[in-house]
């Protein structure tokens, strides 16, 4: 049996490379520029409100080439779709796909607006082409047209049912 004496030399260089990579986790640079970009933005928000620059972005105006009233009802999965002057089921799916995930959007934005019952939502195709969904009751309004052409083509079938 031997006897070494542990003269600290190994677990000394182990420290002070250890004490090295901690400290440099997080670059400082990268720290620096995140925070710089998030003043960056703040103060571009706050130079657009104190200006009054009007948004960017939005739909153009235009007429409604096409609308239908209807009630929209889901669990997360199921989707369920009615016409509210005629009665005619539109869709009653057990999967609906997209049109469940718009669904639960307009719940979350009732559920914040606080709106209880299930007014009816208005689906209206404009002469621009644009294809919207609006919701009166809460104010929540989404434009069905940027989810891509498959996604909108579901919803103008239901335009089309009439």
């Amino acid at each position: 049996m031997s006897q070494r004496t542990d003269t600290g030399l190994y677990f000394d260089a182990e420290a002070r490379a250890m004490e090295r990579r901690d400290r440099e986790l997080i670059p400082r640079r990268l720290v620096i520029a995140m925070f710089s970009l998030a003043i960056a933005v703040t103060l571009l928000v706050a130079f657009a409100v104190v200006t009054g620059k009007p948004l960017s972005g939005q739909p153009i105006e235009s007429d409604i080439a096409s609308a239908r009233t209807i009630t929209l009802t889901g669990d997360g999965k199921a989707a369920r779709i009615v016409d509210v002057n005629t009665g005619e089921v539109l869709l009653n799916a057990e999967n609906g796909g997209f049109v469940s995930v718009v669904i639960d959007g307009l719940e979350r934005a009732r559920l914040v607006s606080g709106v209880t019952d299930n007014p009816p939502v208005t689906l209206a195709l404009y002469d621009t082409g644009r294809l919207s969904l609006h919701d009166p009751a809460s104010g929540w309004r989404t434009e069905l047209s940027s989810f891509g052409p498959g996604n909108t083509g579901v919803w103008i079938e239901f335009l089309k049912a009439k």
